[in-house]
């Protein structure tokens, strides 16, 4: 997962410098799923291809996370060739650590139930307090 992390500016970086060479952020998404999409079905073959019969059956619902993928990669394109990559990978983990949060206190959407204690409070928030030390100017 750290190197999931570190790819994530890097990704934020190269789509949007795409968005600005080829004068579309749209365009540069749609570019990266499709890259991504070649990527994923190449593992997919390689591993094992029969699951994918059975997203068939899946709950529709479930499906919603591809909306979220897009979101995250047509705002960090957007934005970030006027805000700054750091700034808006800055906001987006500030969201996940709190999204987070309320996600494994609740259980939601079929996770484990991991309450939200005052210590683990407290280490989100120096969590936070460490982002934005970090973002400073």
């Amino acid at each position: 997962m750290l190197l999931a992390g570190f790819g994530i500016p890097v990704l934020a970086a190269l789509n949007a410098r795409l968005g600005g060479h080829i004068g579309s952020p749209a365009a540069a998404a749609v570019i990266l799923f499709c890259v991504a999409l070649t990527a994923a079905s190449v593992v997919l073959f390689v591993i094992d291809p029969r699951p994918i019969a059975r997203a068939v059956d899946a709950p529709r619902h479930l499906f919603f996370a591809g909306l979220f993928v897009a979101f995250y990669i047509l705002s960090i394109t957007f934005v970030a060739p006027t805000f700054g990559v750091g700034r808006a990978i800055f906001f987006a983990l500030l969201g996940q650590l709190l999204s987070a949060a309320v996600v494994d206190h609740f259980g939601l959407l079929g996770a484990r139930v991991e309450p939200l204690s005052l210590s683990r409070a407290g280490g989100i928030g120096l969590m936070c307090v460490g982002l934005w030390l970090a973002q400073r100017g």
